[in-house]
């Protein structure tokens, strides 16, 4: 199947989004969130997977640090922003009968986005990702305490050219299985080479609170859409306790545990979400 990439202008951003499967698909479309410092490439190989089967899939990078075109100052680098950009972007597209599919901070900006519009698309499906007061978990909470401060974030983000730091408990070791060097490489470019990237993450992280989060996933129980957990088993941030907790909030939600799968399960066990959002795209 053919993947495609178009850039889009909207009200709070300019964004790059990748495209994958027909444009013509008689199923629902899928649009994917992803977290701080990866871009539309985790969701890859699950995209590819629901293109096979028929499924077009949306995949925005949002302004978190592995993009490429500035988000700017005069934008609200907030995680409520970052879901006001996103429901600009659903809305631009046409994709309010969507399934969302969300992982690590991804989960907490698509509860930002639930919490303004509980009817903002038709089914979600939560990856490993932040919720409550989670936001982030250790050591992540940590090491954006450190990106925050402006003189340190480059040289951190430098460092990250070692595949030995990369690829440790304060990279990208606790996320995945087996990551891929090139991949993780790349998605450290912008932040390594730009400062207006510099400059959109510090603000983004500075604007990140756990009290706020938690009583918005709190509010959760007031979305009716049907709800999938697709959770890595073998993810020690985000645990699976952590979870079915998060699971019991939603009034219509399902739990289904990842065996061999940590934070980033679209990469460890790509099958496995796409099924997740086969099965819960057909619970609308």
């Amino acid at each position: 199947m053919t993947t495609t990439m178009s850039t889009i202008d909207l009200p709070t951003a300019t964004i790059e989004y990748a495209s994958h499967g027909p444009a013509d698909s008689p199923h629902p479309p899928v649009v994917f969130v992803h977290g701080v410092l990866v871009d539309h490439r985790l969701w890859q190989p699950t995209a590819e997977l629901l293109a096979d089967a028929g499924y077009r899939s949306i995949v925005p990078t949002l302004p978190l640090g592995a993009h490429h075109l500035p988000w700017g100052p005069t934008a609200d680098r907030s995680p409520r922003g970052a879901a006001r950009l996103l429901h600009e972007f659903i809305d631009a597209l046409d994709l309010s009968g969507a399934t969302l599919v969300a992982n690590d901070t991804g989960g907490a900006i698509t509860q930002f986005a639930l919490d303004d519009d509980p009817d903002i698309v038709r089914a979600v499906v939560f990856t490993n990702c932040d919720a409550f007061d989670l936001f982030p978990p250790q050591p992540f909470r940590l090491l954006f305490a450190l990106l925050r401060q402006r003189p340190l974030l480059k040289p951190l983000a430098g460092s990250m050219r070692w595949r030995a730091l990369r690829h440790s408990p304060l990279g990208v070791g606790l996320l995945m299985n087996q990551p891929d060097p090139k991949l993780t490489r790349s998605v450290f470019e912008p932040v390594q080479t730009d400062a207006r990237i510099r400059d959109d993450l510090i603000a983004f992280l500075k604007a990140i609170d756990p009290a706020e989060l938690a009583e918005v996933t709190a509010r959760m129980s007031r979305v009716r859409l049907p709800v999938t957990m697709a959770w890595g088993a073998d993810d020690r941030c985000f645990t699976p306790e952590h979870g079915r907790r998060f699971a019991a909030v939603f009034p219509d939600a399902r739990f289904v545990e990842v065996p061999n799968a940590r934070t980033f399960v679209s990469l460890d066990q790509p099958q496995a979400v796409a099924d997740a959002v086969v099965a819960t795209s057909a619970r609308v």
